[in-house]
């Protein structure tokens, strides 16, 4: 299975998101959405779970989505601080078990594991501004490994 992942639209949709994300199975938005009609472009690619972000406003996302997809848990979540978990992420973290935790607000790609947990950043994928590096990331979900490849924007 392979998946798109992507944060920090900040309410604009890059042309090249359909290509980057041609063929992906499932999106997994991070917050920082802007306006629905984002989650609707990115839906005629694929079926998206995506979170509120700290500039998201509209009350049909929750603040952490929990999914399984290709047999893998996933909690999708806007802020968090890999190297000092804030206490209701961790703790959520440490009930959930998810293998995946995908995450936005930083504007920068970010892979870790720790312990069992993969944690994931895409990055930016706002309007391009101050010379900063925008990217989506997709995610391959095989038998024995993920594998991510971030794609410039």
């Amino acid at each position: 299975m392979i998946l798109g992942l992507i944060s920090d639209t900040h309410d604009y949709f890059d042309p090249r998101i359909a290509d980057h994300f041609a063929g992906v199975e499932h999106i997994l938005h991070a917050g920082d959405i802007g306006s629905a009609r984002i989650i609707q472009r990115l839906e005629a690619i694929a079926p998206v779970t995506a979170v509120l972000g700290n500039n998201d406003f509209d009350p049909t996302w929750r603040e952490t989505e929990v999914v399984t997809l290709g047999g893998r848990k996933f909690l999708v979540h806007h802020i968090v601080g890999v190297r000092a978990l804030a206490d209701g992420i961790r703790d959520r973290i440490s009930r959930e078990q998810p293998d995946v935790v995908v995450f936005g607000h930083t504007h920068q790609p970010y892979e870790e594991r720790r312990g069992g947990t993969l944690f994931l950043n895409p990055g930016y994928a706002g309007k391009p501004r101050f010379g900063m590096e925008r990217s989506v990331a997709r995610l391959h979900c095989g038998p024995a490994e993920l594998r991510v490849e971030f794609l410039p924007l």
